[in-house]
């Protein structure tokens, strides 16, 4: 089974060098890896990896992130696709326990991401000083300690590190690109995947490791984004997405909701966006 690994970037140079660092040290390297740039120059002078590097180009304001994953996955030549988002360090089994666990069954697998404090990570990397310093989300569970269990609840399809099989990305019918800018694409190719029967698994020993960025509670700065993908979503599924931020909106008076549509009373103010940026420590909304 070919692997190709897969990342999106508009900036976050460091970050992506230390995603490769951590591909560099896979107890199974992958046999490619892709990277879809949304900037006017490809990245160069990157640190070498034991496999090929591909480049793709995905112009477009705002983010075309749908347009950018899916340009990622028809540049690939793997069986298996395996994306990580640029922040993300992978640890040295994350590529051999995903095409593990892909050997055993078809469908989506979601590897385990623990978030690293404020500051640079530092090289070479330390991978038992990484552990002791990630934290898992609260709200996500604990990995089995080796090999898949179900997930049942597609709504935890989270996009920082996950594969699935060519077929199974076919069969989904891949992102919808109607998405651009910030929210709702993962949700939507969630339940697209739901939709075509596409079984979730968690996958152990798999783990990630988020490189810290500023937090901001609520996303004020992608508001209109936000919106609009939330009304796309409502109208193909006939339910909303992002609820927890829709209802943090709702509760500063930006929107009034009914469970068909959503009123803009007024936007963020400049003020308000930037105070909602959270601390250095806040690793995670």
């Amino acid at each position: 089974m070919r692997v190709s690994v897969l990342t999106l970037v508009r900036g976050r140079r460091a970050h992506l060098e230390r995603l490769m660092h951590g591909l560099a040290a896979q107890t199974q390297a992958p046999d490619e890896f892709v990277i879809a740039y949304m900037e006017d120059a490809a990245p160069a002078d990157l640190p070498a990896l034991p496999c090929p590097v591909r480049m793709v180009a995905v112009p477009g304001e705002p983010m075309p992130l749908a347009r950018a994953r899916n340009q990622a996955m028809a540049t690939a030549t793997g069986d298996l696709l395996l994306l990580l988002d640029v922040d993300c360090i992978p640890s040295p089994t994350l590529v051999e326990s995903y095409a593990k666990a892909a050997t055993t069954t078809d469908g989506i697998f979601l590897g385990e991401v623990l978030y690293l404090p404020a500051g640079p990570v530092a090289l070479p990397l330390d991978y038992a000083a990484l552990d002791a310093a990630g934290q898992r989300h609260p709200a996500k569970p604990v990995p089995p300690a080796e090999g898949i269990v179900p997930e049942p609840d597609h709504g935890e399809l989270w996009g920082l590190s996950f594969a699935l099989s060519r077929a199974a990305w076919k069969r989904s019918g891949g992102m919808d690109e109607h998405y651009v800018g910030y929210g709702g694409e993962e949700t939507d190719f969630a339940a697209a995947l739901a939709a075509a029967n596409v079984p979730m698994f968690r996958v152990g020993q798999a783990r990630a490791y988020h490189q810290h960025h500023p937090v901001h509670v609520p996303p004020y700065q992608h508001f209109d984004h936000i919106i609009r993908n939330a009304g796309l979503f409502r109208a193909k599924w006939g339910r909303w997405c992002m609820d927890y931020w829709l209802g943090q909106f709702a509760e500063r008076g930006l929107i009034a909701m009914t469970p068909d549509a959503i009123t803009v009373l007024r936007h963020p103010r400049a003020d308000e966006i930037a105070a909602a940026r959270q601390p250095d420590d806040v690793r995670f909304s």
